[in-house]
């Protein structure tokens, strides 16, 4: 099954996706492979109960805390989709066992699905408010009031926002269409307390509007340290508890963006659009959104927080 690793890697490639993301699919198939080849099984003869052996093995022999648990069972269950795509399996396996085990009770004994932290639209006022350097509280203000990724945030540059129309134009990325977000009054003004701010510390060969003190562009990991340090300051994220709904990362915020746009009743295309979601449904693909309807359906249902 070598070959077919290699394969699937040529395949992810294609996709788009990170040279580091392609490296830990590839490692947590391989040690799902040592399992089958262990125990003698084939691998396009998986069933339930082989990959419920394998949660067993991983859980206690290799020890492995219930996140590792999920990453190695999104990188087999990526697999064998591509199997399937490939005519190798008329099935994933794989899914079907991942909902049912993977995720825990509350209370910790057993398992069952558990969901990102949602907080509300109060909750990350007091996050926002209680962040004092400009840049981290114009940072998670502008993730919350885009739902942008961390990896479109951070290749954001200066000459990207239009503090006028109150819009982002982010660059080219393989999991986003609609590259046009929008943000309201409240965040445009403390984007401008922060871009006044950074003139003092940016490069002068740096265009990216978020900088780290030495001038240059922060990355992923930075805007995830920004992030759960001030959410865990205030008691939202829990870096020692592997449940998922104990943390509050950038990817949080979302989640939340969505969860407020629909709780505002929005309608259902304009959150695709916002989001940048890969339009599925024939219908969907024929539908144009005039970006001015959309910046006024933005305004009009994404929550004010009280920002000072």
């Amino acid at each position: 099954m070598a070959a077919k690793l290699e394969e699937f890697k040529e395949d992810c490639r294609l996709r788009g996706m990170s040279h580091g993301s392609i490296l830990s699919y590839a490692s947590g198939i391989r040690i799902f492979m040592s399992f089958i080849r262990a125990n003698e099984m084939d691998v396009l003869k998986v069933d339930k109960n082989i990959l419920k052996s394998y949660i067993d093995y991983l859980l206690n022999v290799r020890k492995v805390s219930y996140k590792t648990l999920g990453y190695h069972f999104t990188s087999i269950a990526a697999f064998y989709d591509w199997l399937v795509f490939e005519e190798n399996l008329p099935i994933n396996p794989v899914l079907l066992v991942r909902k049912r085990y993977l995720r825990r009770y509350k209370g910790g004994e057993g398992l069952q699905a558990s969901s990102r932290k949602i907080i509300s639209a109060s909750k990350m006022a007091e996050l926002v408010n209680s962040i004092l350097p400009i840049r981290d509280r114009a940072l998670v203000l502008l993730l919350a009031k885009t739902g942008v990724r961390r990896g479109e945030m951070v290749r954001v540059d200066v000459g990207d926002v239009d503090m006028e129309q109150m819009s982002i134009k982010l660059k080219p990325a393989a999991k986003r269409t609609n590259r046009l977000v929008f943000f309201d009054e409240e965040t445009r003004t403390i984007l401008l307390e922060w871009l006044h701010m950074r003139k003092q510390y940016a490069r002068a060969d740096c265009p990216a509007l978020f900088i780290t003190s030495s001038g240059g562009r922060l990355n992923k990991n930075h805007v995830y340290e920004i992030v759960t340090m001030h959410a865990e300051r205030i008691g939202l994220h829990n870096s020692k508890s592997d449940r998922l709904e104990d943390h509050f990362t950038p990817h949080c915020m979302r989640h939340w963006f969505t969860t407020q746009l629909r709780r505002n009743e929005m309608p259902r295309e304009h959150i695709q659009e916002l989001r940048g979601d890969t339009r599925s449904d024939a219908i969907d693909i024929y539908t144009h959104i005039d970006p001015e309807d959309l910046r006024k359906s933005y305004l009009a249902h994404m929550p004010k927080l009280g920002v000072a």
